[in-house]
């Protein structure tokens, strides 16, 4: 695609950048077939291609509009137009430059401005985790639109005490463990069986995830600034002191100090929309003369817990009980292109026992939940929830599966909401399966 970037975009990073994404495009349309938003609504400038066209028109000087603000903002970032794009067009990171640049010259109205000011806030607050614990007691007198994103509060099991040679980092995350505790719990526990460590380091936040897609760039990039901070000394190949303040903790009590050993061997995701967004790090610091090299670091040593599974599977497999159930496996976005891992999960699952199964019909789409997306635009969201929801449901034929799972906290609520049917991380289920042999 041919473009001739406005003066004021000629040699500035964001200009350079989002033109070397723009002339790989050969605006074939493949990525249209894939785009749930275009599949919903129809309009070309709701499908990747024209959203590119729109970015395009702002780049070469064309003054954006609300409607230009409202095309980006539909997009579910959810990336399966890279996954179809026979060019390599880095979609994804485009539309952070598009969506900066749109902002800058279009006001929002004032409701919309609160709504997005207190989710890039309130989420990775520490005020979120007992909110939300007054949220789960007073949930039966909630509106439903509340209910939906105010999931039971949950009984999470205990944090091993065990001290391994072998360690990993786990990031607790922000939204996860007042939502979801078990799930860092069960990971501990599945790696513990495993004779692996998982560390937690006091200081570590939110990813960054949430203020850098909400256009807050500068402080989703403070966060990201953070994390490395918090990170880096468990990395070093020396002995570290234990932390003595387990009040901080995201988890008080899980184990943080490396005592006399020797570095962690990875940085362990358990929810796909953060590992994503640590695995960029290198990409979106590569520009910070402080951070660059440590960013980059941090993303090679960054893994979504299912990259584990070869090896949990070879170390568990005569531990494991699997339950005779029947499991329906939702991939997100963020793990089958944001990451690019498919088939991980249903292989070793099922070598371990699990009758689990993807969707034969649109697995690749968006169930809609995007991070902050079914906030903001709930009509969507739920029209791809409950499409995504009977894919699921017709996994196993006539028969409803027991069961969903899927890897990513977002998924997991917001799935939820539309079924009675359990939705769970696919590492619960595996720590439940090891806990009937303990």
């Amino acid at each position: 695609m041919q473009t001739n970037l406005a003066p004021e975009y000629q040699g500035t990073a964001d200009g350079m950048a989002a033109e070397a994404i723009l002339r790989k495009c050969v605006h074939c349309g493949f990525c249209t077939a894939t785009c749930p938003t275009y599949q919903l609504l129809g309009d070309e400038l709701d499908g990747p291609r024209g959203r590119i066209y729109l970015m395009k028109q702002v780049l070469e000087g064309e003054t954006p509009t609300r409607k230009t603000q409202l095309h980006l903002d539909r997009c579910l970032t959810c990336r399966n137009c890279e996954s179809t794009c026979p060019s390599g067009v880095d979609y994804g990171h485009l539309l952070d430059i598009g969506r900066k640049l749109v902002d800058a010259q279009v006001p929002r109205p004032l409701g919309e401005r609160a709504l997005r000011w207190a989710l890039k806030e309130g989420l990775p607050s520490p005020l979120f985790a007992p909110a939300m614990a007054l949220g789960q007691l007073v949930r039966p007198l909630l509106p439903a639109a509340l209910q939906n994103k105010v999931p039971p509060k949950q009984n999470a099991g205990a944090w091993p005490s065990r001290v391994h040679a072998r360690k990993v980092l786990l990031l607790a995350g922000c939204a996860q463990p007042a939502m979801a505790p078990n799930i860092n719990r069960a990971t501990a526990r599945v790696f513990d069986a495993a004779g692996i460590q998982t560390v937690i380091a006091p200081k570590a936040g939110c990813c960054g995830a949430v203020k850098f897609h909400l256009n807050d760039q500068e402080g989703g990039k403070a966060e990201m600034r953070a994390n490395i901070d918090a990170w880096w000394p468990y990395l070093q190949e020396q002995a570290q002191e234990p932390d003595q303040n387990p009040t901080d903790r995201a988890d008080p009590s899980a184990p943080t100090g490396l005592d006399s050993q020797p570095g962690v061997e990875a940085i362990l995701m358990n929810a796909s929309g953060c590992g994503v967004t640590v695995k960029e790090y290198g990409h979106i610091l590569r520009d910070d003369p402080a951070y660059a090299a440590k960013a980059a670091r941090i993303s090679a040593l960054t893994r979504d817990v299912s990259e584990w599974l070869p090896e949990l599977s070879a170390t568990l497999r005569e531990q494991v009980k699997a339950s005779a159930g029947t499991i329906a496996f939702h991939p997100p976005c963020t793990l089958q292109h944001g990451q690019q891992l498919r088939g991980g999960v249903e292989q070793y699952m099922t070598e371990l026992g699990f009758n689990i199964k993807i969707t034969g019909c649109e697995a690749h789409l968006c169930c809609g939940s995007a991070g902050t997306y079914s906030v903001l635009n709930p009509d969507l969201a739920y029209q791809l929830r409950d499409r995504k929801l009977g894919h699921l449901n017709e996994t196993f034929g006539a028969a409803p599966p027991d069961l969903i799972a899927s890897t990513n906290i977002g998924c997991i609520t917001h799935l939820q909401s539309g079924t009675a049917t359990p939705v769970r991380h696919w590492i619960e289920v595996l720590d439940e399966a090891l806990q009937k042999t303990l």
